[in-house]
């Protein structure tokens, strides 16, 4: 179970993705057309789990068909469920660090010119759930497979395979590599406690928004909480805003995918 402090942490990180502003009629599709094959074949000579996260949608719009293999589990079952799936077989432990390494790399990220951000590669490896439900480690490389024509990250490309450190003892690594100078930098996300963290659904909205799930509308919502209808819809348009939705259906469907519900 993912605790509090993960769900602050995955909403940290999901407002500073929203920080970028994205032009839809700018993002050419095509271009993730032309690296399909490359990415294809990438998977085949590597023996590579290859998966592509469109940071403007919110979700992966590529998997390798080699993908689910590595841990031995059915790829459409992971298109299906999206990351949620997998996030769920990390180790706990890992999925902390991997969760609070993201809000400090994107940060960085962030503050990097446009050019400053395609030199980087990031390398995780932690302890995820194979399908006979026994952990091994694995190691995950990270880097920006495109950015749009704004300079905003766009596509991110993520590489997959079984790392030859199995010592199940040892926790998450993570470390930088500088396709320009060559150099691996130690890199990991420092934790902070609950109270530093700034951006957060309230108990409040994460229960309205699972109300909001189960399907009743805000007059049903405001009758079983007993509040007023106005202090729903307040709630409802601030969790869109912290979530960067259209509505709450999208809302929703984020929430979900984050594993905040």
């Amino acid at each position: 179970m993912k605790n509090r402090a993960d769900e602050k942490v995955t909403l940290t990180y999901l407002e500073l993705l929203n920080t970028q502003q994205f032009v839809p009629a700018d993002l050419d599709y095509s271009i993730l057309d032309k690296h399909r094959p490359f990415l294809q074949t990438l998977a085949n000579i590597g023996k590579s789990g290859i998966s592509v996260f469109d940071i403007f949608k919110k979700e992966h719009v590529f998997y390798s068909p080699n993908f689910g293999q590595l841990l031995g589990f059915d790829l459409k079952m992971i298109e299906e469920k999206g990351q949620v799936f997998l996030d769920e077989k990390i180790h706990p432990d890992d999925f902390a660090e991997l969760m609070y390494m993201g809000v400090s790399l994107l940060k960085l990220y962030l503050k990097f010119s446009t050019d400053e951000r395609t030199n980087y590669k990031l390398i995780n490896e932690y302890r995820i759930l194979n399908s006979n439900n026994d952990y091994i480690r694995v190691i995950e490389q990270h880097q920006i497979l495109e950015l749009d024509i704004h300079g905003n990250v766009w596509l991110s490309m993520s590489v997959i395979d079984i790392s030859p450190n199995q010592k199940l003892e040892e926790g998450f690594k993570s470390q930088l590599f500088d396709f320009r100078t060559g150099r691996l930098i130690p890199f990991q996300g420092k934790k902070k406690s609950e109270e530093s963290m700034s951006t957060t659904l309230s108990k409040r909205e994460l229960q309205i928004l699972r109300m909001v799930k189960n399907g009743l509308l805000s007059k049903e919502i405001s009758d079983n909480l007993d509040i007023s209808l106005h202090t729903v819809n307040t709630h409802r348009q601030r969790v869109l805003e912290k979530l960067g939705a259209n509505n709450s259906m999208e809302a929703v469907a984020f929430a979900s995918k984050l594993g905040l519900l």
